[in-house]
């Protein structure tokens, strides 16, 4: 404005002078004057000064060696280290024409030139947006680069800012390394510019991240949806879904038809899936979701597919002490029990016989559908050795085997492999007695003995010792007629009694009334065990294997036989007398007799001889 006022107060001007000289007017030098001042001025708008440290934009003019120059503005040119163009493989990354955010560094107007800084306007510009973000609390975008001790380093765009490691993430992480190299959104805890204190956190950005898709899941979410969700963690019994800021559970049973031992063999964290809503608790916010549910149920109409003794093909899934279970197709697994897998009595172990991953034929022994239970039975599809054994020992012939076992009620001799016959212990002897079987037998001893019956559907193989001989109580009623007199042992004596061997196994029994012609309180007042007698036989019950035996009639025919040898010669004398006296009367009977019948004969004389005799 003063250079302005100058013309007007100056009375005397050479150039002005000169100009008249010239032949112009004053009203043509003041037109010209005016342009001059509207050019010079609009000029010294386009042309700004821009203090040091100021942020300007300009655009690039000429890239040179070392410099990128830049036109801003200003009255002289500026220029940015060619290093600031450059990216990490020392490529420069600008053009002519590029209009470009710079750092007025440092003014040199007397040598021309303005030295600027892009990565400089670049921290100012960030620092800037780092305070705003730290105030308004919105999330910066950075890459975590490194992982130190209690946390990471995080890079936003060039400044280094440290995240502590519980700050990285909602959940605990369980593999920190995981997460060096992800570019993740970051909330501002601490910003101190001064002294280049920059604190982020992941967790606040993914918390509030939540909360919006927790509040939108909340409202749309009904059971019986099918929704996308990401995997989020893995346990042992199932896994996490992330379906919009709520954590659903998938349990491991609720992943497929078809048997899994964990998780990890459908599925990885950070796999996006569809699942199921099964059950929704919105008062308590919690979700159970199903994969599964999204196939058809292999369990329909099980019983069609499968009926009763029809012959499949499963592959061993597993094996367990009592059995092993089938896979007949996905989802649909059978137990075949340890008892469905051989015929052999002998203690079978699964893993001994089938192996995972075998395939094998079995049997369809049952099915319970609500339950979702298959029965099978390996031992069907086999020949049974039961009904042959029938065939090859029929009743009544004889065998050959070692003791396998014995028990209180009888011993087990081994027939062929893995059949067993069973002596039952009223099988072992007609006549012994003893209490177990262990007294006549051991383990080992070699045994032969006589097929009594052989049961295919229950199993038994019944075998009989005694059987060998003929049943020695089938001679008795024969051998020991009542009356019959026989040596005996006096075994046992009891209150009622004394019991007699009268041969091995065979015994009888003299009732305490039996043992004397006198009253007997205790048998061992007349008997004692160990002493040999001879008794009478009194009756005899083969059937119930019972002899009655008498002492008292034994001893009173004995006294008897004893008094008539000492009345023996009595007895002869008296007979002797008694024979002549007989005879002596005979003959005078008979002498009588013939007199009498003489006199009949001689009349008279032969009566009155008879009348005289008297005389005579």
């Amino acid at each position: 404005m003063e250079e302005d006022k100058k013309p007007k107060n100056q009375t005397s001007n050479p150039a002005a002078s000169g100009s008249n000289a010239g032949g112009e007017t004053g009203e043509t030098r003041a037109a010209g004057g005016e342009e001059n001042f509207r050019a010079l001025f609009e000029e010294s708008l386009q042309h700004r000064h821009f203090d040091e440290g100021e942020v300007v934009s300009g655009t690039v003019v000429s890239i040179e060696k070392e410099y990128v120059m830049m036109d801003i503005g200003d009255k002289c040119e500026g220029q940015v280290p060619i290093e600031d163009f450059k990216d990490q493989n020392g490529e420069v990354k600008v053009q002519v024409g590029d209009r470009i955010e710079i750092l007025v560094e440092r003014r040199q107007e007397d040598q021309g030139v303005i030295y600027l800084s892009k990565s400089k306007a670049e921290k100012k510009r960030l620092w800037e947006t780092l305070d705003n973000a730290y105030r308004n609390q919105s999330p910066v975008p950075g890459r975590i680069t490194e992982l130190v001790k209690g946390g990471y380093i995080v890079d936003i765009s060039g400044v280094k800012a440290f995240m502590p490691r519980y700050q990285a993430d909602i959940r605990p992480v369980r593999e920190p390394e995981a997460l060096v190299g992800k570019e993740e959104l970051f909330q501002v805890l601490k910003f101190n510019r001064r002294r280049m204190n920059l604190v982020v956190s992941r967790r606040g950005v993914m918390e509030k991240e939540q909360r919006e898709k927790r509040q939108h899941t909340l409202t749309e979410l009904e059971e019986g949806m099918i929704i996308k969700g990401k995997v989020k963690n893995l346990t042992e019994y199932g896994a996490f879904i992330d379906i919009g800021g709520i954590d659903g559970l998938l349990h491991i049973t609720d992943m497929s038809w078809k048997r899994i031992a964990h998780p990890s063999e459908l599925l990885a964290v950070g796999d996006e899936i569809e699942v199921k809503v099964l059950k929704f608790d919105k008062t308590n916010e919690k979700v159970s979701l199903g994969l599964k549910q999204l196939e058809p149920d292999p369990w329909d109409n099980i019983d069609k597919k499968y009926p009763i003794k029809t012959v499949v093909q499963g592959k061993v899934v597993n094996v367990t002490e009592y059995g092993a279970f089938l896979e007949l197709e996905p989802g649909v697994e059978g137990l075949v029990h340890v008892s469905e897998m051989s015929y052999s009595k002998k203690r079978v172990i699964p893993k001994d016989i089938v192996q995972p991953g075998q395939i094998v034929e079995a049997q369809v022994l049952d099915i319970d559908q609500h339950n979702r239970k298959i029965n099978l039975g390996m031992k069907q599809v086999m020949p049974n050795p039961w009904e042959l054994l029938a065939q090859k020992y029929p009743r009544g012939s004889r065998i050959k085997g070692k003791v396998k076992n014995i028990t209180n009620f009888g011993i087990f001799v081994g027939v062929e492999e893995g059949i067993d016959g069973l002596v039952h212990i009223s099988d072992l002897s007609w006549v012994k007695k003893f209490r177990h079987p262990k007294e006549l037998f051991k383990k080992g001893d070699e045994v032969e003995a006589v097929v009594l019956d052989i049961d295919p559907e229950r199993e038994r193989f019944s075998l009989g010792i005694k059987q060998l001989n003929p049943d020695p109580w089938s001679l008795v009623a024969e051998k020991y007629r009542p009356g019959t007199r026989v040596k005996g042992k006096v075994v046992s004596l009891t209150d009622f009694g004394a019991f007699v061997e009268l041969e091995e196994g065979i015994e009888g029994l003299i009732h305490i009334s039996a043992l004397s012609d006198q009253e007997v309180k205790d048998p061992k007042d007349v008997v004692q065990v160990g002493q040999e007698i001879t008794v009478e036989t009194l009756s005899v019950d083969p059937k119930e294997r019972r002899i009655r035996l008498s002492l008292r009639a034994v001893t009173q025919a004995e006294e008897k036989e004893q008094m008539e040898q000492a009345l023996a010669p009595e007895r002869d004398s008296t007979s002797k007398l008694g024979e002549i006296i007989q005879k002596t009367l005979a003959e005078a009977k008979g002498r009588e007799l013939f007199n009498a019948e003489q006199k009949k004969k001689a009349g008279p004389d032969t009566r009155k001889e008879k009348n005289s005799k008297p005389e005579r």
